[in-house]
């Protein structure tokens, strides 16, 4: 052993036998008492963890306090990684049993065994992707069958049927999962392929310093080149006429050479506010699927995976509480599973309803406010605008009533999660058109008008907090 190895695992000792003194025993012995030194070097130290969940927690909580308590010991800065150690089950037919995740710097696990798996981590690196973003680790559900089946064809056959594909749905409804399993797959598949998966705000950020250095053609190079783009919320560009422009032609030159286009939204191409009619044209060329929330059978499915991802382990009862209470998203869902799992870990305690009610308080005060109902929302319009409910489904249209009634629409529409059709049943049986076109003009008048930005502001705010008491 050489002296610098010595040198650095007389450092892991002391450092550890600190970390004994600074906690108390339960704490110690729940997230420390395990770890071990895996790798040294003069200025790094790897230290190996027995599972996903403890790199994630002590990577939230402690890594800050854990790098500068080797750094007052040796004195000198020190980067601490840590190394996740996992068994694989033997039917997975995986040579190796070790699960190697550099942490803070790459919070996903890869495991380093197979040639699938060698693929994987190679994919996560070059194209700066999540590596737990796979098919495999993706939960199917009747509200993402279809979303999930059009990306597996994608994925296995590039451009050759749904091009481009659009998917669209609220925040935490598994898009980028998505988006991310196809490169994924289209990687392992051919690792010859070139794959591009970003943000339309970093697509945007890139054409402007682009611009700025004068370097367009190489920009233009990078992303006409490529056989398979994949851009995340693609909504990002309402409004910016000269980035609309350049993905425009982009977007033309790909689709000419057969390449596949995959974007993500969180709302269908007509509903994105100042887009080019052009763009909206051929983003509907292909298919648009609506990713809707999970059922409650999906969200128990999901919860269930994630604890077995993550070693977790709850009762059946507070899975079912969590799956009833946290509806509208599946990040909040498996947040609110691992925030209960590190009480239960600290505390030692059993863990029951009323607890998990206590500990969750901010994330259901935020799902009630996804709860708004229609009706609630005309009444609060029809109260501040001093009309009848029934104006709100009447084919009346003088302006004094119908631009409340566009107001309700698009209240209904950004504070629900209502369908445009559903909404427009509720307003004297409209069709969508006519909610989709209320709410362009009311976003053009909050634009315009601050008395009407300062109303909707103040009646949205009213709901969202009545919801929630």
């Amino acid at each position: 052993m050489t002296s610098a190895v010595a040198n650095t695992l007389s450092l892991w000792q002391k450092v550890k036998a600190d970390l004994k003194t600074m906690f108390p025993s339960d704490i110690y012995d729940t997230w420390f008492h395990s770890l071990d030194r895996s790798e040294e070097t003069n200025d790094s130290v790897i230290i190996e963890v027995p599972n996903d969940f403890t790199a994630f927690w002590i990577e939230d909580n402690y890594y800050d306090l854990l790098q500068k308590q080797f750094e007052a010991v040796a004195g000198k800065s020190i980067m601490v990684e840590l190394s996740v150690v996992d068994t694989i089950d033997e039917n997975e037919n995986l040579a190796d049993n070790r699960v190697a995740s550099t942490l803070p710097k790459n919070r996903s696990v890869g495991r380093k065994v197979g040639k699938g798996v060698e693929l994987r981590e190679e994919a996560s690196k070059k194209l700066k992707i999540n590596a737990d973003y796979t098919f495999r680790n993706f939960v199917v559900g009747s509200d993402n069958q279809m979303a999930h089946a059009a990306c597996m064809a994608i994925a296995n056959s590039p451009a050759s049927s749904y091009n481009p594909l659009f998917l669209y749905g609220d925040s935490g409804l598994g898009k980028t999962h998505l988006m991310q399993a196809v490169a994924h797959s289209a990687y392992e598949r051919d690792p010859s392929l070139t794959i591009s998966y970003l943000s339309c705000e970093k697509f945007t950020n890139e054409f402007i310093l682009a611009i700025q250095e004068k370097s367009l053609v190489k920009f233009r190079k990078k992303y006409r080149n490529t056989d398979i783009l994949l851009i995340d919320d693609i909504h990002f560009l309402a409004g910016k006429e000269g980035t609309q422009e350049e993905f425009f032609h982009t977007f033309n030159e790909l689709h000419n050479e057969g390449k596949q286009i995959f974007l993500s939204s969180d709302r269908p191409p007509h509903e994105i506010s100042k887009l080019s009619d052009r763009l909206i044209s051929r983003f509907q060329w292909g298919l648009m699927i609506d990713v809707q929330p999970p059922d409650f059978e999906t969200r128990v499915a999901i919860l269930n995976s994630k604890a077995k991802a993550l070693n977790i382990k709850l009762p059946a009862d507070i899975i079912n509480f969590l799956a009833n209470s946290v509806t509208k998203n599946v990040r909040r869902l498996e947040g609110a599973l691992i925030r209960l799992n590190g009480y239960t870990a600290l505390s030692k305690r059993a863990i029951d309803v009323s607890v998990a009610e206590r500990l969750l308080e901010d994330i259901l005060q935020e799902e009630s406010r996804n709860k708004i109902s229609i009706e609630r929302i005309q009444k609060k319009v029809c109260e501040h605008h001093h009309l009848g409910l029934a104006d709100m489904k009447s084919r009346r249209r003088p302006r004094d009533i119908a631009f409340p009634r566009q107001i309700a629409m698009y209240l209904c529409r950004t504070l629900t999660g209502f369908s445009l059709q559903e909404i427009g049943d509720s307003f004297g049986g409209r069709d969508h058109g006519t909610v989709i076109h209320a709410c362009k003009i009311v976003e053009d008048m909050m634009e315009q008008q601050d008395t009407v930005k300062r109303t909707v502001g103040y009646l949205s705010k009213q709901l969202s907090s009545s919801s929630s008491n």
